[in-house]
């Protein structure tokens, strides 16, 4: 039996932040939300700092447009991986916590979806970029349970929830998804399948 689509041809903007974990998008929790959003026929276009473009490009095999040229009318949903470079290079959520600074595109993004009722997925530390950009909303997320990093968000006014790496968390209120993935100790197909879930929502949520 043929299997439909969910969805035809929503375009999603995902944003990178170079490729590899310790500094960029964690790669595996990238190429997830890239096969996802592939599967369930997005048509997806991915955006980095511009010095981060060539790293990104890593990931993608397709042009990665500078994040400046990201634009909420050209698209019907906002995606952000995980990895370290969510908290050290699109902010410095690493070290400064609930006073950490976002990039200007990086809220100005997020904001501009937020107020369009767009849907935002986020993965593994990404939702404190939400959190970041989006205080006092009372924005539900996850990021795996971590205590200090769970302080450090319900200082902005979010609210963490619990949840497993095979799971997520939809805040339909705010249009905001997330998904622990490597936030917890998980292997691969567990962080696939989470994020296969949210962006399914993501997608039909459009």
């Amino acid at each position: 039996m043929k299997q439909t689509s969910p969805t035809s041809k929503k375009k999603i903007a995902v944003v990178f932040s170079g490729a590899g974990f310790v500094e960029g998008s964690e790669i595996t929790e990238s190429v997830s939300a890239l096969i996802s959003l592939s599967e369930f026929g997005a048509e997806v276009q991915a955006f980095a700092p511009t010095e981060l473009t060539e790293d990104s490009s890593k990931i993608t095999r397709f042009a990665v447009r500078p994040l400046q040229e990201l634009r909420e009318v050209d698209f019907d949903a906002l995606v952000f991986p995980g990895g370290y470079g969510a908290a050290k290079r699109l902010s410095n959520f690493a070290t400064a916590g609930a006073r950490a600074e976002v990039l200007p595109d990086v809220v100005r993004c997020i904001r501009e979806f937020h107020a369009a009722s767009k849907p935002i997925g986020a993965i593994c530390i990404a939702p404190a970029l939400v959190a970041c950009a989006l205080p006092h909303h009372s924005v539900e997320l996850t990021v795996g349970g971590d205590s200090a990093t769970e302080a450090e968000l319900r200082k902005l006014g979010a609210t963490p929830i619990p949840c497993t790496a095979t799971d997520y968390v939809s805040d339909r209120l705010n249009k905001v998804l997330s998904t622990p993935a490597y936030m917890l100790e998980a292997r691969p197909h567990e962080v696939f399948t989470g994020i296969r879930k949210m962006l399914r929502e993501l997608v039909e949520m459009c």
